[in-house]
């Protein structure tokens, strides 16, 4: 794993030859070490959502598959503010919605929408959604992106839209028919007159390419009625796609991300 990723690199720094300190994803042997790592990330990625204005009241939510006991996931407590949260305050549920750590309650739709991604997809580890205000806007268009820029192409032919809004989703059906729209190639979905999710192999990945969907979004919408916009062919897009949309690349994305919250909010690690 470790080769691929230092070829995915050779493409895109300079001076590994001397470098010493080169940014990779950990490894444990240690499995506790490893939840307490998660949970840690997870906890994070929840203060930069709030960092970046994408928290909406109870809306939101962010999962993680627990490496110890795989059939469940880690989520936010419903109520608290994304700026608050911190490792402790994460709950464990299972796929079947009983809680297995802590004692607070859920959002009936994070369980709804994250428990059958991760019921379904063994390899996707982590779900990030929330109504952030591009995602949300654009989301209003029930189309997908277009590959407008270097940033926008991680998503070509790699993202969908689920052409439907039935309300707030409360009914196990509904999860369901938004994992199967993620399928095993997507790794970002549109949820029409709603918001956007993604997903990842980790929290970091998940959490990066949900701030690119927004992004891409914003772009977008800026550039709606323009007129003139140039869009890039696909031979191209797919191309930048095979750099920017590789594992290294989206996990690396997160860490100056996270240095942020790091340097800035340390109580998120309690």
């Amino acid at each position: 794993m470790q080769e691929q990723l230092m070829e995915q690199l050779k493409t895109g720094a300079i001076g590994l030859d001397k470098a010493k300190n080169i940014p990779m994803p950990p490894t444990f042997t240690d499995k506790q070490q490893e939840r307490a790592y998660l949970k840690s990330r997870l906890a994070a990625a929840f203060r930069l959502f709030a960092l970046y204005g994408y928290d909406d009241g109870l809306a939101g939510h962010i999962t993680a598959r627990d490496p110890i006991e795989p059939d469940t996931f880690w989520v936010n407590p419903v109520g608290l503010h994304f700026s608050r949260i911190k490792a402790s305050d994460l709950v464990r549920l299972d796929h079947d919605g009983n809680l297995v750590e802590g004692e607070s309650l859920v959002n009936t739709a994070a369980f709804m929408i994250h428990s059958r991604i991760h019921a379904t997809y063994p390899l996707i580890n982590a779900v990030a959604h929330s109504h952030s205000p591009a995602g949300r806007a654009w989301s209003t268009q029930g189309r997908p992106l277009e590959p407008l820029t270097q940033d926008s192409c991680v998503f070509f032919e790699k993202h969908d839209v689920l052409n439907v809004f039935e309300g707030v989703v409360h009914d196990q059906s509904e999860g369901e028919t938004i994992a199967s729209k993620i399928g095993d190639d997507n790794i970002a979905l549109i949820l029409q007159n709603h918001g956007l999710l993604t997903v990842g192999k980790d929290v970091d990945s998940a959490v990066s390419l949900y701030v690119q969907f927004e992004n891409a979004c914003a772009t977008q919408l800026r550039l709606e009625g323009a007129g003139s916009t140039q869009l890039i062919p696909a031979e191209i897009a797919r191309k930048t796609r095979q750099f920017t949309g590789s594992d290294l690349v989206v996990w690396g994305n997160f860490q100056p991300m996270y240095q942020v919250i790091e340097s800035t909010q340390p109580d998120f690690m309690e």
